[in-house]
């Protein structure tokens, strides 16, 4: 009896497996959609968890990414900066465009924290709330100069101060106000420290104007508002540390967002296009420059008919067919474009170093733009750093160079970017880039004496720059030597750092002088744009460069003129206009800024 039920079983389990069989040939196609199903189920639950947040990706040739902090230590990071401790501070963003998206809210408000490796391997143990308040909310950039902190969140940019040491903040005060862009991403961004001691920061097209802290609307170096009746759409600016003598140094963007500066002084920037249009550009900002978002003289969208319209919608987009309107250095195609460096380290690769690092986290990429000058200007190409082929969640929202040269990125980790949208609000990733088995140590500073102050102004992180030059400061004439050392040697950028101390705290004119009289043609363009900013006799030192066979040297020449209007300026831009080839857009728009508010003098 038990044998005959045992054959029954066994004759009905081969007959089971046997239609089984036959069902899997012939509907294939069922049985891998149920099995892909699954797996896609599995995967996706997978691929949400802290430990599997490399999974998938691709690194650059002789690199590694390690992971260096997780939710629930941070959530949902917008900006980040790194400290010359080798801290990294987040802003957070909970407190999301809830009136667009309907999510929930912090009462007590969004966070600023310091993420810490206290016992050097690499990841963070230690996470402290320097700052949280309810007038916190989505804030997009953050810069750290020493004790204070500088915040942007449109309508404000506060000024942070931690006046004991404790990683607290004591006092908060208004930098700058009145901006437009509350909880929206087109609005103030972050601020950055540049290599002449000055401040550059940017909004995009919804910021429209700049207040003081006292609410008066802050006027620009030609005594211009910062507002539409001057200027349109997004914005790049500098100032002084403490917010005095704002300039407006480009416009018409639309939504730039975040101007990254390399020794030189020369910017860079990435802008996003209308959602759809495939237009997202990358630009090397000249000067005065109006950037076509907008048409410059009606105000018109890109899509309004006009004379020599441009036949593709991506260069159409930016108006560039258009007198006046700046090329564009690179145009990457569709994307959400966000935080960038410039990478003046020597621990990465070669291809990157002297190169903008970008986060792209509508192609889950950070990525490169290695640039080539080309006549006036400059050409670039694409070169990924880190891309994640596996999970779309990730989404880089900010880069920033540690004092050892390697890179920090911030993930917003999230099921989509861009339209005010957060579909995620408990996660938030932070990794380290650098060449493979290379332990995150960060170099000693010695600020106590010159030379340990010009060591950390080569360091590649900015944190440490503002430390080294807030030093040199202190040290005034006795740091000559020190630095005199550094720009008498062959290392281009640090001999342009070196620079720009010694003419802002040494001696402005007499290493003005020295750089527009060196070999290397950088460091003659460093000293025009040092003429400018101290206001020296510029034409004077502009007439012996004019006839220069460089022509980027002659392009920075015919930026210079901007805003001049006599008799002797628009006789030089006469000498610079004859040198054009007929060819070259970047020559010809700056001989155009160059005669703006002069035309009749210099056509005359």
């Amino acid at each position: 009896m038990q044998f005959s039920k045992n054959l029954r079983f066994g004759i009905s389990a081969i007959m089971l497996g046997i239609a089984l069989f036959s069902m899997a040939y012939q509907n294939t196609s069922t049985s891998r959609f149920i099995n892909h199903y699954v797996d896609s189920v599995m995967t996706e639950t997978r691929k949400r968890l802290p430990e599997n947040a490399l999974v998938g990706i691709k690194m650059a040739d002789g690199l590694e990414v390690k992971t260096f902090a997780t939710e629930p230590m941070l959530i949902n990071p917008t900006d980040i900066e790194v400290d010359a401790r080798g801290r990294v501070w987040v802003l957070e963003a909970y407190n999301y465009r809830p009136a667009i998206n309907g999510n929930s809210t912090k009462k007590e408000g969004d966070r600023i924290i310091i993420l810490e490796d206290k016992d050097g391997d690499g990841k963070a143990d230690e996470s402290k709330v320097f700052y949280q308040d309810k007038s916190l909310n989505a804030p997009l950039g953050i810069a750290v100069l020493g004790n204070v902190v500088i915040v942007s969140q449109s309508p404000y940019v506060w000024k942070l101060t931690d006046t004991d040491g404790d990683d607290k903040a004591d006092k908060k005060e208004i930098l700058f106000q009145g901006m437009g862009g509350e909880q929206h991403d087109h609005g103030m961004h972050a601020f950055v420290f540049g290599p002449d001691g000055k401040l550059y920061f940017n909004f995009g097209n919804e910021g429209t104007q700049l207040k003081d802290a006292q609410g008066n609307i802050v006027k620009d170096q030609f005594g211009k508002e910062i507002s539409p009746k001057n200027y349109q759409q997004g914005m790049v600016f500098r100032c002084n540390l403490d917010g005095s003598e704002v300039e407006c140094l480009a416009s018409d963007f639309r939504n730039n967002y975040e101007v990254a500066i390399d020794s030189y002084g020369t910017m860079w920037q990435s802008d996003n296009d209308d959602d759809g249009n495939k237009g997202v550009r990358i630009n090397y900002v000249m000067e005065y420059g109006s950037f076509g978002y907008k048409d410059e003289i009606s105000h018109a969208s890109w899509n309004v008919n006009r004379t020599n319209i441009e036949p593709e919608t991506p260069l159409r987009h930016w108006h560039l067919n258009d007198p006046g309107t700046m090329p564009n250095l690179l145009q990457t195609g569709s994307g959400s474009p966000t935080g960038m460096i410039i990478y003046e380290g020597n621990l990465l690769p070669k291809v990157f170093q002297g190169q903008m690092i970008h986060c792209e986290p509508g192609h889950n990429v950070v990525r490169s733009y290695p640039v080539q000058k080309s006549g006036a200007g400059y050409s670039a190409e694409i070169v990924n750093i880190m891309k994640q082929e596996k999970d779309q969640w990730f989404r880089p929202a900010d880069v920033c160079v540690a004092p050892d040269g390697s890179l920090i990125v911030a993930d917003w980790y999230d099921p989509g970017v861009g339209g005010h949208q957060a579909g995620d609000q408990v996660r938030g990733r932070i990794y380290r880039i650098a060449p493979e088995n290379t332990p995150y140590k960060v170099p000693k500073m010695d600020l106590s004496t010159p030379a340990g102050a010009v060591a950390s102004l080569q360091s590649p992180n900015l944190a440490t720059r503002y430390l080294a030059w807030e030093a040199l400061q202190k040290f005034g004439k006795s740091a000559e030597n020190e630095l005199v050392s550094l720009f008498n040697s062959e290392n281009s950028p640090m001999k342009a750092r070196a620079f720009w101390a010694l003419c802002k705290i040494i001696d402005g004119k007499k290493y003005t002088e020295l750089a527009l009289a060196d070999k290397n043609p950088d460091i003659k363009i460093a000293g025009i744009r040092a003429a400018r900013q101290l206001k020296l006799d510029v034409l004077s030192y502009l007439k012996p460069l004019a006839n220069n066979t460089n022509p980027q040297i002659r392009r920075e020449c015919a930026i210079a003129l901007h805003g001049n209007k006599s008799a002797e300026a628009a006789e030089l831009w006469a000498t610079l206009a004859t040198q054009h080839d007929g060819k070259d857009r970047w020559y010809l728009e700056a001989l155009g800024i160059g005669a703006s508010e002069n035309w009749d003098a210099c056509f005359a």
